[in-house]
């Protein structure tokens, strides 16, 4: 009896519709399960991610921000500068920071285009939460906003350079003393950068790429004086700029370059040591905020909290004294 009753409840419309639930919730975990489980041995296959690495590298660019640019190429006229001044001033800035595409300057300008609309919407859309938010105010916020997303790639470019700089800096006194040792040892100038650039390829690879750079133009038949410019030109470095300035008088004149290298090397540890004892002269001034701000405070409370609690102390005893 209890089965028969069992069964009929079974075909009844509310229980036949939570068994179904729970089949199609069965069901979809299931799938869910077997779909994160196929994309994980993907992920990890390594036949998958060598077919990978061989793809991005034969197409170094990817497909998506190809198109994108495509896309952007009737409206790149609007987007960047009209001066050409301002134009090269940016071309110089990205391939100082290592971005040499052809489509690097484009696509500067339309991220920050994209970043100026997306904070002024951002702003205008909380403004549902900013119930009385005049409209004057809101519409300066939303400027102040498009200016700030404008203004974001620049700073991010500026810290890019600044990074990218201080790495072919911090490379290029070991440059220079095996670029003295390949011309002192008989080496050509161009042998002797590629010499270089070879032996720094894995301790400083920014700066070994720069000079195979420059090994390769010298090859392809570019003048020589052209390709050390354009090493100073793509680093942007005092440093580099000085060696260049001479090797280029050096070529000029027909001086010794092993005499001048070595002169500019020597030069060049006693502008290193100037700068380290500047920078050594500059640490008592700033530890003054330090000092003030945390070494400060601790002092004082040592060297006189217990005096204050004792003076404390004292005045309450006398105020018990006076009180009846």
């Amino acid at each position: 009896m209890d089965t028969i009753t069992r069964i009929s409840d079974l075909l009844s419309g509310t229980e036949t519709h939570r068994v179904l639930i729970v089949v199609a919730a069965a069901a979809a975990v299931f799938l869910l399960t077997l779909g994160v489980s196929l994309l994980v041995i993907a992920v990890t296959d390594p036949v998958r991610r060598r077919l990978g690495h061989l793809a991005t590298e034969v197409e170094p660019e990817h497909k998506t921000v190809a198109q994108l640019l495509h896309a952007l190429e009737p409206v790149n006229k609007y987007l960047l500068p009209l001066r050409e001044h301002e134009r090269s001033h940016m071309e110089k800035r990205l391939s100082v920071a290592g971005f040499r595409s052809q489509n690097a300057l484009p696509l500067f300008y339309t991220i920050k285009t994209a970043l100026a609309v997306l904070f002024g919407c951002a702003v205008v859309a909380s403004s549902v939460w900013m119930p009385r938010v005049g409209m004057a105010t809101l519409l300066f916020l939303a400027m102040a906003a498009a200016f700030v997303g404008l203004e974001l790639p620049n700073v991010v470019l500026g810290h890019l350079v600044e990074r990218r700089q201080k790495r072919l800096r911090d490379g290029f006194p070991d440059a220079l003393d095996m670029l003295v040792v390949c011309v002192e040892a008989g080496l050509g100038l161009t042998a002797s950068i590629q010499r270089v650039s070879e032996e720094l390829r894995f301790s400083h690879p920014e700066l070994a790429t720069e000079l195979g750079l420059v090994t390769a133009e010298m090859r392809a038949g570019v003048d020589r004086e052209m390709a050390l410019k354009g090493l100073a030109a793509r680093t942007g470095l005092e440093d580099i700029h000085g060696l260049v300035s001479l090797l280029l008088q050096t070529l000029r004149f027909g001086t010794s370059i092993a005499d001048t290298l070595r002169v500019y090397a020597e030069e060049f540890r006693d502008k290193r040591m100037q700068r380290a004892e500047e920078q050594a002269a500059k640490i008592g001034t700033k530890l003054v905020f330090p000092l003030v701000i945390c070494m400060f405070p601790a002092f004082f409370v040592v060297a006189v909290g217990p005096a204050v609690i004792r003076f404390a102390e004292v005045f309450r005893i006398l105020g018990e004294k006076a009180g009846p």
